[in-house]
């Protein structure tokens, strides 16, 4: 049960690519296509998550904002930010959505470890974080997660910032939280989107094993 893998070339626009995955999604949940994941490139715009405060989006006019449908709240998408999507059935993978989260946590890891960038979970922030001594808290954010299911259906997914214009998250808080956002490029890696995607194949095999398909009865 290996999903398919599908990079998009070029910037993807989000209304149509929000369409798309949930169109997949569906198809997923009745048999009708295999599991995805989808890698693209958004250009700059905001998404609010189902929890978004008003207060958070600092400036309405600075970059189109869409109404996401996943959990959490404000985040950005921009050019030099791989944006994953991940629809897999989680009815045929064990029903754990914490699993299901961690397992999305610790792939992130494993890619940020072949560019020699030791990610970290921060109990109760969702994503994945990088010390950082010149941050307040001495933690920046370089990866957001978020995640919807639909009839156990996932979609939605992770954003990791590889050389993304940092200036643009200072329209919203990002995921509500106060602490800095960082990049592979802010850390001083050269990494590039395709080294990136190259590093997410490998460690591919290591997350599915997290939420296995259930053996199908005889």
């Amino acid at each position: 049960m290996t999903p398919e893998w599908r990079v998009s070339p070029g910037l993807s626009d989000y209304a149509q690519t929000l369409a798309e995955m949930e169109a997949r999604a569906a198809a997923i949940r009745d048999g009708r296509a295999a599991e995805l994941i989808w890698l693209v490139e958004h250009p700059p715009l905001y998404t609010a998550g189902t929890s978004a405060q008003p207060s958070e989006l600092l400036l309405p006019d600075r970059f189109p904002i869409f109404e996401a449908g996943r959990g959490g709240r404000y985040t950005y998408h921009g050019p030099g930010q791989r944006v994953v999507y991940v629809m897999l059935d989680l009815a045929a993978r064990g029903r754990d959505v914490r699993r299901f989260v961690s397992a999305l946590e610790s792939w992130v890891i494993n890619a940020l470890r072949d560019f020699d960038v030791e990610g970290r979970i921060i109990c109760s922030k969702v994503g994945v974080w990088v010390d950082d001594a010149q941050a307040p808290q001495g933690a920046a954010k370089i990866a957001a997660i978020g995640v919807r299911l639909r009839r156990w259906v996932s979609y939605h997914g992770l954003a990791i910032n590889v050389v993304p214009d940092l200036s643009h998250f200072g329209g919203i808080v990002p995921c509500g939280l106060q602490e800095p956002v960082t990049s592979l490029a802010a850390l001083g890696r050269s990494a590039d989107l395709q080294a990136v995607d190259e590093a997410l194949l490998r460690h591919l095999p290591a997350a599915l094993a997290r939420v296995p398909p259930r053996q199908q009865a005889a």
